[in-house]
């Protein structure tokens, strides 16, 4: 008899109850999983809940999809307990997200030879609390001239946080009254003036699970229900090779997981803008017709990850990035190919492709079957009631069952594809 492992995927999570109740539903589905060696393995899932521990407890979980960590310190440490003396695998990792944040993350793009827009790192507007600040500024904080640094850079520009998060405290910058109203307002936030890409033709938002990305064209004037346009093929074939190696870049340098990346396409070049994202956004009434991919890919990962004894790599290794970076033989798309292989040898692409096709090759249709079940009719009904007021409720329940309904009848048809070839 092929032996059995259970395995056990705990959540940590915040507000959002959508895709963690998907998550769960289609993690109970699964069923049994075997892998190439013959062996059986079962994968559930529960959400955890935060209390007291102590540093010597024993987890009882091979892996955790963090939600939480980035702004409620008592679950990160826990995660860093598991993870340092109890190897769990953590989507994402504390370590990095803590140190590398929007402000590293620009400056390694900027050394792997991206098309960040330029960007300044200003004074903090008001004092920080802390009763060394007057001496020390006084000593060594060096005068400069707001006005000065936003005429080089040129308006328009974005003024927002070094640290980011939800748009929190970003302005656009189109002259020097609204420079100086922004600066007032930022307080103690400390703020990067970064240029704007001026005429741009296209913002795409990429998330990225593992080794899997969906590129979305993302309209952040929306309101956040019509954010994501579903509309394939909104990209060059070029660009959009781009734009994944780009956010597959980002994650695998990072070692980070589950993360999304914002990205401004002018003329052809692209302009990475935003990619340090602790908690990308998977909610069912912002990804509607991409929310089922979320999900497989999410699902699909975690369960490779555990399945396989994946072994977590916490910490940045930079060498063999900047090596490409640095080598002065290597053209732009000759980096970009480099980078796409350092990434594919990170998250094993192939290995990850042959466990998907060999152990999980069920998940594609069980997930059409979900999506078109009253079960997920149930999940989406609840969220839309939960998200909006009673009198938009009609309206809603049709906006996204129709484009959910839309991506069953796409989805029959690429299954109807795949099997026909």
């Amino acid at each position: 008899m092929a032996p059995k492992t259970d395995h056990l995927i705990g959540l940590l999570l915040g507000a959002e109850d959508d895709w963690p109740t998907a998550f769960e539903a289609l993690a109970r589905r699964l069923g049994v999983v075997r892998t190439a060696d013959g062996a059986d393995h079962r994968v559930s899932s529960e959400r955890l809940t935060i209390e007291p521990f102590n540093l010597r407890d024993r987890p009882r979980h091979d892996l955790v999809i963090d939600r939480l960590a980035h702004w409620y310190y008592h679950p990160r440490e826990w995660l860093k307990k598991v993870s340092l003396m109890d190897d769990v695998y953590l989507l994402n990792s504390p370590f990095t997200f803590q140190s590398m944040e929007k402000h590293s993350a620009y400056c390694a793009l900027m050394r792997l030879g991206m098309h960040v827009p330029d960007t300044v790192l200003v004074p903090y507007k008001n004092p920080v609390d802390n009763a060394r600040w007057a001496y020390t500024s006084s000593r060594y904080n060096k005068g400069f001239d707001l006005d000065a640094i936003a005429d080089e850079l040129g308006y328009p520009m974005f003024m927002k946080p070094f640290d980011g998060g939800a748009w929190r405290g970003v302005s656009m910058i189109k002259d020097r009254e609204a420079l100086h109203h922004a600066y007032d307002d930022s307080g103690e936030m400390l703020m990067h003036l970064q240029k704007a890409v001026d005429g741009f033709e296209v913002f795409a938002r990429a998330l990225t699970i593992g080794p899997e990305t969906m590129t979305m064209k993302f309209q952040p004037d929306e309101p956040m229900h019509n954010r994501y346009a579903v509309e394939h093929g909104f990209l060059a074939e070029e660009t959009g090779r781009e734009a994944v190696t780009i956010a597959q870049t980002v994650n695998a340098f990072f070692r980070w997981e589950f993360n999304s990346c914002e990205m401004l396409v002018r003329d052809g070049v692209v302009y990475p803008i935003d990619y340090a994202n602790a908690c990308p956004d998977v909610a069912v009434t912002s990804l509607h017709y991409y929310f089922p991919w979320a999900m497989k890919a999410l699902l699909r990962w975690s369960v490779f990850c555990t399945v396989t004894g994946r072994k977590a790599r916490t910490q940045v290794d930079t060498d063999p990035w900047f090596a490409i970076a640095d080598d002065e033989a290597l053209d732009y798309q000759a980096k970009l190919t480099a980078y796409q292989g350092l990434a594919d040898d990170h998250f094993e692409t192939e290995r990850y492709q042959e466990f998907c096709a060999t152990s999980l090759p069920h998940v594609d249709e069980m997930v059409h079957e979900w999506v078109g079940s009253d079960e997920f009719r149930k999940l989406l009904q609840t969220t839309i009631h939960q998200t909006y007021p009673t009198h938009e409720w009609e309206k809603f329940e049709g906006h996204f069952g129709g484009l959910l309904g839309m991506w069953l009848s796409d989805e029959q048809h690429r299954l109807g594809s795949v099997a026909d070839s």
